[in-house]
Order: C-alpha cells, then sequence, then structure tokens
C-alpha cells in the first residue's frame, strides 16, 4: 500500500511485551488495484443506500436499525438479546435476560446521543468518551472507569497477561495515540478516502484498546458515527456489526495481521468486502420495508372506516414492533374496547402475531417486519 508500512513495534515491559502502533495521521499512498476496485464498489452501494434516506421516512425505521446493531455489536461481547427483545420492557423479560437487555439499552443510548451531538461536537476523542460513558453506565464494567481512557495495562484474550493473544500499548500512550486518532479523522487536507480512513480509524482504535472495557462495541459504534460525521451517511443507517459477527473469526485474524505482517491492505479487503455486504444488505431491507408498505394498502381495505387508525399504529409499529393493548389505546385515542377491537382484526388480518401466550397482559409484534432485520 504505502511505500512501507510499519504496523508499530513491540516494547519489553519487563514480563511481557506491549505493542505499539506507529501513528496513523500521515502519508498514504494506495497502490493495491484490488483494494481501488472494492474502495469504488462500496462508495457506489453506500450511495446507494443513502439515497433511501431521500425517499423513504427514515426516522420511522432507524430504531429499528440502531436496535439491530446494539444487538449484533453485543452478540460478539457474548450478550444474547435478540432484536424484538431490544424494545420490551425490563419487567417483560426473564430475570436471567435482564443484564443483556441493559447492555444493550445502552448501546441505542450511546448511539442516539451521539448522533445528536455530531451537530456541535466534532468527531473526537470527547464525544468517544462520552459514548463510552452512557455504555458502561449501571452494568457489568461499570466500575471499569467508564467515560475515562485506561490508566493501566489490559490485555485481549488469555486468561492473565502472560497468556494474552495481544497486549495493548502502555496506558502512558494511550492519548499520544487517541489524539493521533482524532487528527486524521479530521484531517482535510489528507487525500486518504473516507472509507480508508475510517477502516484505519477502526483498526487503530482496537490497538490501542484505549477503555478498560467497552473497546469492541465503542470501535464499532464509531464507524457509523464517522459515515454520518463526514456526510457520507445522512443517518446512521450502516453497521457493520452483523457482517463482524458473522466473520468473526476473519475479523478478529485480519486485525491481527496487521500487527504482525504489516499487512494493512488485507485489512482494508476485508473491511470494504463488509461496508459492500452491509450497504447490500440495507438496501434490500428498505425494499423489503417498501413492499410491506404496499401490500399493507391492500391487507387493510377490509377494515373500512378504522383504516386511519391502524395506519397510526402501524406507523407506531415500524417505530417500536412491540405493541400491547393499552399502548393501542393511547396511540388512537379511543376505547379500551376499540383498541382491543383493533388488535383482534390487525391479528386476524396476519399483521399482528400475539407472542406471550397469555391470556393477561398479551403482546404482540409486527413479525413480518422484525423478519427484514433478522
Amino acid at each position: 500500500m504505502s511505500e512501507i508500512f510499519s504496523s508499530g513495534t513491540y516494547i519489553n515491559q519487563g514480563y511481557y511485551k506491549a505493542f505499539i502502533p506507529s501513528e496513523v495521521n500521515r502519508e498514504w499512498i494506495i497502490d493495491d488495484m484490488q483494494v481501488l476496485r472494492l474502495l469504488s464498489q462500496a462508495d457506489r452501494h453506500l450511495g446507494r443506500l443513502d439515497v433511501y434516506s431521500e425517499y423513504v421516512n427514515i426516522d420511522l425505521f432507524i430504531s429499528m436499525h440502531i436496535a439491530k446493531e446494539a444487538t449484533q455489536s453485543s452478540r460478539i461481547e457474548g450478550t444474547r438479546t435478540h432484536v424484538e427483545e431490544a424494545f420490551l420492557e425490563k419487567e417483560d423479560l426473564s430475570i436471567e435476560k435482564r443484564d443483556d437487555w441493559e447492555e444493550v439499552q445502552n448501546y441505542i443510548q450511546a448511539m442516539n446521543e451521539a448522533v445528536q451531538q455530531l451537530h456541535r461536537l466534532p468527531f473526537s476523542g470527547r464525544l468517544i468518551r462520552e459514548a463510552h460513558k452512557i455504555l458502561l453506565s449501571g452494568v457489568r464494567g461499570e466500575h471499569r472507569m467508564p467515560g475515562e481512557f485506561r490508566s493501566s495495562q489490559n490485555w485481549i484474550g488469555g486468561s492473565t497477561i502472560n497468556d494474552a493473544v495481544f497486549i495493548p500499548p502502555p496506558a502512558q500512550e494511550v492519548g499520544r495515540l487517541m489524539s493521533d486518532i482524532e487528527k486524521l479523522a479530521n484531517d482535510d487536507i489528507n487525500p486518504l478516502p473516507d472509507l480508508l480512513k475510517v477502516a484505519i480509524i477502526h483498526y487503530q482504535f482496537e490497538t490501542v484498546h484505549p477503555f478498560l472495557d467497552g473497546n469492541g462495541r465503542v470501535g464499532r459504534l464509531m464507524i457509523t458515527l464517522y459515515l454520518v460525521s463526514k456526510g457520507i451517511l445522512k443517518r446512521p443507517i450502516l453497521y457493520l456489526s452483523d457482517f463482524f459477527e458473522k466473520n468473526k473469526s476473519l475479523y478478529y485474524d485480519n486485525l491481527m495481521r496487521v500487527r504482525t505482517h504489516d499487512d494493512i491492505n488485507q485489512w482494508f479487503k476485508f473491511f470494504l468486502s463488509g461496508i459492500i455486504e452491509t450497504a447490500k444488505s440495507g438496501v434490500a431491507t428498505f425494499d423489503g420495508i417498501m413492499q410491506i408498505q404496499k401490500s399493507l394498502d391492500l391487507t387493510l381495505k377490509p377494515l373500512g372506516g378504522r383504516i386511519a387508525d391502524a395506519r397510526l399504529v402501524i406507523d407506531e409499529l415500524y417505530r417500536n414492533p412491540i405493541i400491547n393493548a393499552v399502548k393501542v389505546e393511547r396511540i388512537i385515542g379511543k376505547s379500551a374496547v376499540s383498541a382491543y377491537k383493533l388488535i383482534a382484526d390487525l391479528e386476524k388480518l396476519g399483521v399482528l402475531k400475539e407472542i406471550t401466550g397469555g391470556q393477561r397482559g398479551r403482546i404482540y409484534v409486527f413479525e413480518d417486519y422484525i423478519a427484514l432485520f433478522k
């Protein structure tokens, strides 16, 4: 890729060696034709995906995209919450699922607040620390310096530092290396294409591992934030966690290969392939949403004069695909009897499906819509 790329050096820290990566805010020369070909494809597919935010009311569907990302990113770390469970109330879940659910809720909140903050903050260490603070609030890891870069050594893999798979740089290097990442992200004079910049930023962040916990989730969240901050995406509708989760061993192997073999090109190829596949999948999801919208026009016809109420409920279901009678009553602004009648009709028409199997506290899902995000 560049004249000669050196990923960094190992330095002796007594009984272990830590890796100090080279700074990344530098001149890059890309000369691998396969990287350039994939870059062109990734740009094209991202452009197609972003066009949907012009023609579709993204605000209706954004919560589902973020919920899917939150569940998939957390899944890589061993959390097991399904996308529809992210929309349930905590008390509707079995006790053993509640910790995982809270981690997913924190991820959703961290993404939402970070996207809002991009209106007044640049893509920066401060933005990343604030997202991290939300991510670890009140969950496992809450005592591991939420919102603060680490002041002690950490490691990846292995039960102790002695059998670690990888040992990131010492704590005193973290501030300098994170400042370097921030400079690259905001250096508009550097001609390196943004998709390669964000690939480097993600690699370098995971290599620095600046937090004691939550580095994987923050690093994946940063990809989407960067794309939004640069205007490549108008809204946060592309997430790579699904691709990384499906190719988990390749993901870790390709990150590690940069450190061991200076092979940044292989990382670029993997990352850009992820953008292409994920953008294609996003387009297919939006096509599916539009098909659902079209078919609902026919499905709802038998409701006659109550179509308007049904549409109010369905608009809410696009935002949150789980509903109960109390919610329906509030949405349509009518009596409980009217709400139950409408639910029964929507169930009969196959729009809603009851998932508790009980007589009380019944919960319904918009199954066809949820299926698009699985």
